[in-house]
């Protein structure tokens, strides 16, 4: 059996300034999905959200780093994700998502100084500006570019949820930890 040995490395000087967080902010079109609006016939939104994604948001809750998602939109389906996530933390429908992270922190007991942020677009830049550690999708618009410490070669929807995770997690200490445990547990129902 291989040992599973980390597969992630960073420049120094990014992990540095990835280091402390303790919660991290996230948009939703754009960066948790592909910003494409679905609509059905009855005129329900539809999303598509990609599960490496949805990993890298458990994982960060492992390592005690709390994700909060803050998003201009609201709807069934993104409500059932992030319950699926186990995320606790969401303000939806804010298009002024400063206040809304302002919140969070008082609630959770953090500061800008301890805080990540990940967005695409113009709305999300108020966040971006005062978190300590800021990341964009590989698609995001050239100002939430222009604040991102990373910019994920992913694109949103596609993964750059995780990639911006994973450095949160390497910088965090967390990620071989995590890493070790995967297939470590003993199985004793049917399967085993």
């Amino acid at each position: 059996m291989q040992t599973l040995t980390p597969a992630l490395h960073y420049p120094p000087e990014l992990l540095l300034q990835a280091q402390g967080i303790r919660v991290a902010f996230f948009d939703v079109d754009g960066v948790l999905t592909d910003g494409g609006l679905y609509f059905s016939e009855s005129g329900e939104s539809l999303k598509r959200f990609n599960s490496l994604d949805g990993q890298g948001l458990k994982l960060l809750q492992q390592a005690g780093i709390t994700p909060v998602v803050i998003t201009g939109r609201d709807s069934p389906a993104l409500r059932l994700r992030l319950k699926a996530l186990g995320i606790t933390h969401a303000r939806f429908g804010t298009e002024d998502k400063r206040p809304a992270a302002e919140e969070f922190l008082q609630i959770l007991g953090f500061n800008w100084s301890q805080s990540a942020a990940m967005g695409d677009d113009w709305p999300d830049l108020p966040v971006m500006q005062r978190a300590a550690f800021v990341g964009a999708p590989a698609n995001a618009h050239a100002q939430a570019k222009a604040l991102a410490h990373l910019i994920t070669s992913e694109r949103g929807g596609e993964g750059a949820a995780r990639a911006f995770c994973d450095v949160l997690l390497v910088a965090s200490g967390h990620y071989a930890q995590l890493l070790a445990q995967v297939g470590v547990a003993v199985h004793t129902g049917p399967s085993a």
